[in-house]
C-alpha cells in the first residue's frame, strides 16, 4: 500500500496554497511550489499523528483526483499508519499475541513518534498476513 494524500495547489499572489482533498482541515502554503509541498508534507504528518493519538478514523487517501499532487507523510507516520490500516478491525492484544510481545509493544508499532526497527515492522506485516516491501524515491 502507497500511502499518499492528494493535494490541490492555487498559486494565490505570490504565495503557493495547498489544501488537501481527505482532510477539511489541513491546508498550508510556502512561497515556492517546493516550500509548499514540502510544508504539505509536514502538516499531512503532523495531522495524521494526532488522529492516530486521539483515536480518530484515518480515511484511506482518495485516487483519482484530477490534477492532484500526491503527498506522503514522513516515514514513521507512514509505518504507524500502515500498520494500523494491515490491522484493520483486528485489536492490539490480537496482534501483541501473534508477535509474541507485550500490548505496549505491539501500540509503539501504531506510534507516529516512534522509530520501529525493519525486522519489527516485517514481523508485524507477516503476522497480518502480508510482506514488507520497501522502496526509496
Amino acid at each position: 500500500m502507497n500511502i499518499r494524500y492528494p493535494a490541490t495547489v492555487e498559486q494565490q499572489g505570490e504565495l503557493f496554497f495547498v489544501q488537501f482533498q481527505d482532510f477539511d482541515n489541513v491546508f498550508t502554503e510556502g512561497e515556492t511550489l517546493e516550500d509548499a509541498l514540502l510544508n504539505a508534507s509536514e502538516a499531512l504528518s503532523g495531522m495524521l499523528g494526532w488522529m492516530m493519538d486521539n483515536g480518530k478514523k484515518i480515511p484511506q487517501p482518495s485516487e483519482g483526483v484530477p490534477g492532484a499532487h500526491l503527498i506522503a507523510p514522513d516515514a514513521k507516520t507512514q509505518a504507524a499508519l500502515l500498520v494500523r490500516f494491515a490491522r484493520g478491525e483486528r485489536s492490539l492484544s490480537v496482534l501483541a499475541r501473534a508477535l509474541q510481545t507485550s500490548w505496549p509493544a505491539a501500540k509503539r508499532l501504531e506510534d507516529p513518534r516512534h522509530w520501529p526497527t525493519l525486522r519489527a515492522l516485517d514481523r508485524a506485516a507477516a503476522a497480518m498476513g502480508k510482506r514488507l516491501v520497501l522502496s526509496l524515491e
